[in-house]
C-alpha cells in the first residue's frame, strides 16, 4: 500500500520531534551548501573552476533532511547535481572545492570534478555524470548490507528526468523483490536539464509510482526541512528495521541555471524563478527559527559568520592547493599487483595428474571454492539459483548457500549489473552471470562508464571486485544474438580485465586470481569448448593475468589464437610437422592485459607471425596484435603478419552458413603453408 503525503509546509517542531540543537545543526548545513555553491558560481563565472559546474541552489533541504539520520556507514549515491548531498554527508568544503578547482587536495584528488566526488570514508560513494546509475548503485549498498546484515541503509538521489529511465523501474522492482533497506530520494526540480516533468512524464507525481512495485510512497515538499526530515527519518527507521525501500518525492526548484554559464530563460521565465526564491528553504527556516521556535536573532547571525568564514578559508585552500602531478594520470586505473599462488603447468606430457574434468566442471570448482572460504561471494544471473545455471555453472551451490548468495534476479541485465557495482563498492564481491555474452550488451553502460572508471575516480579508494562471466563464440546454429565475443570492445576500457580461458586448467586458476582481485573482470567462456577435459590439480593454485601460456613449442611460424581458436591450431600441428613446418601456438589467455613480450619473443624467434581470431577483422584482437608486433619486433619478421578471422558478418542460423563465418582447420593449415612460402 502506498502511503502519499502532500507537500508538508505547516510541519511544527513537536511533529517532528527536533529540539532546538538539531534545528540549528539543519540550518547551519543548509548554509554550507548554500554559501559553497554561491561561491562555486563565482568562482566559475571568473573562469577559476574547469568544466561543469552544477550548483544545489533551492534544494538543499533535501540532503540535510535526509543525511540528518545516516552514520558514515550509511552509503549514498549521487548524481550530477551532487554537491549539496556530498556537503550534507559531511565531506569538508574544502575538499569539495579544490575537487573543482583540480587540485590535488581535492575528494577525488583532481581526477572526478563537478560531476564526480567520492568520499567513501564517510560513505559519500560517489556521484555521476550519467542519470540513472545511482538508483542501482545503492540496491548494490543495500543487497550488501543485507548479505553482512550489518544494518546500513543505501539512499540514492536522483532527480526527475532519471524517473522515465530504465534504472528507476529496474531498480525499484529489484529493491521490492529482494527488500533491499534503501531510500530512493527523487528531488523533482521540475525540469529535466531543460525539459519539463509535466511534458516528459504521463503520472505527474513520482511518488504515485512507488504503489507499482508495492513500496511505500511520499509526495513531501522538499523545500521543507522539517518535512522531509519526519519522512526520511520513518524511511530510514523502516529499511533499518527490515521494512525494506522507500520512495520519496520532494518537490522542489532550482533557481540556477541547469549549469553554470548555460542559458535559463528559454525554457522557464524570470518571474517563475522569483516565485520559487520566495520560497528558499533557508530563508524559511530562518524565519521559523524565529517565530516559532524561540532561536535568538544573534545565534542564528553567529552561524551566518561562522559558515562564510568556513567557505572563505576552503576557497584559499582550494585556489591555493597544489595541482596533481602529470606523471600521476594512469594511477589507480586497476588495482596494487599482490601476491598470487602460482602453479607453473607442466608439459602435457609430463603431467603428473591424473584427474582429469571438463572446462566447466573448472569453473564450479573454482566459484564453489572460493564462495566457501569467501562469505562476501555472491552471485546474480538469471536461472543460477535452484536451477544451477544454464550451462551447470552454479548446479548444487543454492543448496549451500541459499537465495542471498545465489540470487535468481528478473530479465534486467543494466539493473543487476548496476546492483552488482554498488555492491562492490560498498564491500561485497559479487560474481555476475550472463549466460550468454550477447546478453551483456544490454548492461555495457553501466560496465563502462560506472563499474570499470570506480577505481580511477575516486583514487583507488573504492574496489570493484566484480566477476562478470558469460558464453562466447559460433556454434550448435545458435545464431546472431547467442553468438557474440566482443572481446576486443571490453579490452578498449581501461579498468576491466578481460579473460578468455582456452581450457580447464586454465579456467580455473584464472577464475580463481578473479575471485580474489580487486579489479573488474569480464570472463568469456566459449561454449564449444566447455565440456573439454584436462588435467586439473587438486591442491589450490591461482594464474596471474597477463601471463601468456605457450602451449606447442616450434620454430617456423607463430600461431596466437584465443578459445577455441587454440584447438583448431594444435589440431594441424602434427600434419605441418610431417610437412617440415613447425609451429608454436601461444594462447595469450588474457586479453586485458595482454602478454605482449611473450609473442614478441616467439616471433623473434620464428619470424613468422599468424594470428588466428574468430569475431571479424576490422579494430579487433588480431589487428591490436599486429600493430603491436610490428610497432616492437618489425625487424625480426621474415614475412608479413597473416590474420585469419572470421566473416565481417552477423552469426547466420544454418549450419552451411554458420560454418563459412568461422576459420576451420584446413583454413588454419593453409594459411601456415603460404605464411611458411613467403
Amino acid at each position: 500500500m502506498t502511503n502519499n503525503k502532500q507537500p508538508m509546509t505547516n510541519t511544527n517542531v513537536a511533529e517532528c520531534d527536533l529540539d532546538q540543537s538539531t534545528i540549528l545543526a539543519l540550518f547551519r548545513t543548509m548554509q554550507i551548501i548554500r554559501q559553497t555553491e554561491e561561491e562555486l558560481a563565482r568562482c566559475h563565472q571568473r573562469g577559476l573552476i574547469f568544466g561543469a559546474c552544477h550548483t544545489y541552489v533551492g534544494q538543499e533541504a533535501i540532503s540535510t533532511g535526509v543525511c540528518a539520520h545516516l552514520t558514515n556507514d550509511d552509503p549514498i549515491f549521487s548524481t550530477h547535481r551532487g554537491h549539496g548531498h556530498a556537503l550534507a554527508k559531511g565531506m569538508p568544503p574544502r575538499e569539495l572545492m579544490a575537487e573543482l578547482f583540480g587540485r590535488a587536495t581535492g575528494c577525488s584528488r583532481g581526477r572526478g570534478g563537478s560531476m564526480h566526488l567520492f568520499s567513501p570514508e564517510i560513505g559519500m560513494m560517489g556521484t555521476s555524470g550519467i542519470v540513472g546509475p545511482c538508483i542501482l548503485q545503492a540496491c548494490g549498498g543495500g543487497y550488501s548490507s543485507k548479505l553482512m546484515k550489518s544494518g546500513g541503509v543505501a539512499v540514492a538521489f536522483f532527480g526527475d528526468g532519471a524517473v522515465n529511465n530504465g534504472a528507476f523501474h529496474e531498480g525499484l522492482n529489484m529493491a521490492a523483490i529482494w527488500k533491499l533497506p534503501v531510500l530512493f530520494v527523487c528531488e523533482n526540480n521540475q525540469f529535466a536539464t531543460e525539459v519539463p516533468f509535466a511534458y516528459s512524464s504521463g503520472i505527474p507525481d513520482v511518488g504515485r509510482r512507488a504503489a507499482n512495485y508495492g513500496l511505500p510512497g511520499f509526495e513531501v515538499d522538499g523545500n521543507d526541512v522539517l518535512a522531509v526530515t519526519e519522512v526520511a527519518r520513518e524511511a530510514v527507521a523502516r529499511a533499518r528495521s527490515g521494512g525494506g525501500a522507500t520512495l520519496i518525492e520532494c518537490k522542489t526548484y532550482r533557481t540556477r541555471a541547469h549549469a553554470e554559464g548555460m542559458g535559463d530563460f528559454t525554457y522557464r521565465t524570470r518571474e517563475e524563478v522569483e516565485q520559487w526564491k520566495q520560497r528558499c528553504p533557508i530563508e524559511s527556516l530562518r524565519e521559523r527559527m524565529l517565530t516559532e521556535f524561540g532561536i535568538a536573532e544573534p545565534t542564528i547571525q553567529e552561524i551566518e559568520s561562522e559558515v562564510t568564514s568556513l567557505i572563505a578559508e576552503a576557497r584559499q585552500f582550494s585556489e591555493t592547493g597544489p595541482l596533481p602531478d602529470a606523471s600521476t594520470a594512469s594511477e589507480h586505473v586497476y588495482s596494487p599487483v599482490r601476491a598470487v599462488v602460482q602453479r607453473e603447468e607442466p608439459p602435457r606430457d609430463q603431467a603428473t595428474e591424473t584427474r582429469e574434468i571438463s572446462f566447466s566442471q573448472a569453473t564450479h570448482e573454482a566459484l564453489a571454492e572460493e564462495m566457501a572460504v569467501n562469505p562476501r561471494i555472491f552471485v546474480m544471473g538469471e536461472g543460477i539459483g535452484v536451477r544451477g545455471g544454464n550451462f551447470n555453472t552454479t548446479a548444487g551451490l543454492y543448496e549451500l548457500y541459499g537465495p542471498e548468495r545465489l540470487c535468481d534476479t528478473p530479465i534486467s541485465e543494466r539493473g543487476f549489473v548496476g546492483l552488482a557495482g554498488g555492491a562492490a563498492m560498498t564491500g561485497t564481491r559479487p560474481v555476475v552471470d550472463f549466460m550468454f555474452a550477447d546478453f551483456i550488451l544490454d548492461s555495457v553502460g553501466e560496465i563502462v562508464n560506472q563499474i570499470a572508471k570506480m577505481q580511477y575516480m575516486s583514487s583507488g579508494r573504492l574496489k570493484m571486485p566484480v566477476l562478470l562471466r558469460g558464453c562466447i563464440g559460433i556454434g550448435h546454429s545458435a545464431a546472431t544474438h547467442h553468438s557474440g565475443s566482443y572481446y576486443a570492445m571490453y579490452a578498449q576500457v581501461p579498468g576491466l580485465r578481460v579473460v578468455v580461458p582456452s581450457n580447464a586448467y586454465d579456467a580455473k586458476g584464472l577464475m580463481k586470481h578473479a575471485l580474489r582481485g580487486d579489479d573488474p573482470v569480464m570472463f568469456l567462456e566459449h561454449r564449444e569448448i566447455l565440456t573439454m577435459k584436462r588435467h586439473v590439480p587438486q591442491e589450490d593454485y591461482e594464474i596471474e593475468f597477463g601471463r601468456a601460456a605457450i602451449v606447442r613449442q616450434g620454430r617456423d611460424v607463430t600461431v596466437v589464437a584465443l578459445a577455441r581458436m587454440v584447438h583448431l591450431a594444435l589440431s594441424v600441428c602434427e600434419e605441418l610437422e610431417r610437412d617440415g613446418i613447425s609451429v608454436e601456438v601461444i594462447d595469450p589467455r588474457t586479453v586485458s592485459p595482454l602478454d605482449t613480450e611473450s609473442i614478441l619473443q616467439s616471433v623473434a624467434k620464428t619470424g613468422r607471425l599468424l594470428i588466428v581470431d574468430e569475431p571479424p577483422a576490422p579494430c579487433g584482437f588480431a589487428a591490436e596484435i599486429a600493430a603491436q608486433v610490428t610497432d616492437a619486433g618489425f625487424n625480426d619478421l621474415d614475412a608479413p603478419i597473416r590474420r585469419l578471422t572470421g566473416a565481417f558478418t552477423p552469426t547466420p542460423y544454418s549450419p552451411p552458413l554458420e560454418a563459412a563465418t568461422v576459420p576451420s582447420a584446413a583454413a588454419i593449415a593453409d594459411a601456415i603453408r603460404s605464411l611458411v612460402k613467403e
